[in-house]
């Protein structure tokens, strides 16, 4: 199945679960610029993207800014709500894909028709996922997700004609 929404956990799935913090009290990310593709292609067949994350900093919000993400909800405790109130109305639970990597994504994963788990997270963690994945998080295993997803559902070529097709009429 084709999903009408993409939803993504962030700490361990778009990075690798680390928080960096200089002497000057500045927190760091390092993002894999390859999750950015898995946006695109999300994008150009008209798949929504979404990040539902417990963090609660302006790094994610930047993040999902410059790549356009469609929703994005910092600080949340109870994911399944926010999840709910996003589809509510729109979409089914088997329209949902989520990639998610620990303890506090479990119950959305029971909860979505497509689910991811990168390669590093927990076994007990890693047995809610039907998408088998080998990246770690910060590896690009995102784009791994929805390119997963789109080789199953024969859309991979289509995602690259219509991106290619997107390049041609820029330099037009």
């Amino acid at each position: 199945m084709v999903p009408k929404i993409v939803l993504t956990d962030i700490d361990g799935v778009w990075t690798d679960g680390g928080m960096y913090y200089d002497r000057f009290d500045n927190e760091l990310k390092k993002f894999n610029t390859a999750d950015s593709a898995g946006v695109l292609f999300c994008r150009l067949l008209g798949i929504e993207v979404g990040i539902i994350t417990g963090e609660n900093t302006e790094i994610v919000a930047r993040r999902a800014k410059k790549l356009n993400i469609d929703v994005c909800h910092l600080g949340i405790r109870d994911k399944v709500a926010c999840a709910s109130s996003i589809i509510e109305g729109r979409y089914s639970w088997d329209e949902v894909a989520y990639i998610g990597d620990d303890i506090n994504d479990i119950r959305l994963l029971q909860l979505a028709g497509i689910r991811g788990v990168p390669a590093g997270a927990p076994a007990y963690i890693q047995k809610y996922a039907n998408v088998p994945l080998t990246k770690k998080g910060g590896e690009g295993v995102f784009r791994e997700f929805v390119e997963a997803i789109l080789m199953e559902n024969n859309l991979m070529d289509k995602a690259l004609e219509l991106y290619l097709e997107s390049h041609i009429k820029l330099k037009q």
